[in-house]
């Protein structure tokens, strides 16, 4: 099997509207399991929360997620940003489009001083993402 680096986000409670909005972006494949579905203890009411979910799109985008328990710390954002970047300009156009909705653009999505098309959002569930693609001709 081939090594691969792949977000992991962390949720407080919203892991599943959160994947689902992703698939509906990104495509692809989606699997979400539960604390109950996989017999992990958790609070009272947490039970059908995502314990783990995966997002596979047909290019190889892997996408994963889960919510964090009220019995453990959660800080949402903060240090990291999940970058899209590639040489098709439709495709990276149409994936920031779609991140763009309930999100806060930090950096529109345009031609960057460095040449390339490139914007910086934080998505509606707090996550930072940043779109680079090669400039219209």
């Amino acid at each position: 099997m081939v090594t691969r680096l792949n977000p992991y986000l962390s949720f407080r409670d919203s892991a599943r509207e959160a994947m689902e909005f992703y698939r509906s972006v990104l495509g692809g494949e989606l699997e979400i399991s539960t604390f109950r579905e996989l017999g992990m203890p958790v609070g009272p009411g947490e039970e059908d929360l995502v314990m783990h979910s995966m997002l596979e799109t047909p290019g190889g985008l892997v996408l994963m997620g889960a919510d964090t328990p009220s019995s453990m710390e959660y800080s949402p954002g903060g240090s990291i940003s999940v970058s899209l970047s590639g040489d098709d300009t439709a495709e990276l156009t149409g994936y920031w489009e779609g991140l763009v909705e309930g999100a806060t653009i930090t950096a529109p999505f345009e031609v960057a001083p460095w040449g390339d098309l490139f914007g910086m959002l934080v998505d509606r569930f707090g996550v930072t993402w940043m779109v680079n693609g090669p400039a219209p001709e």
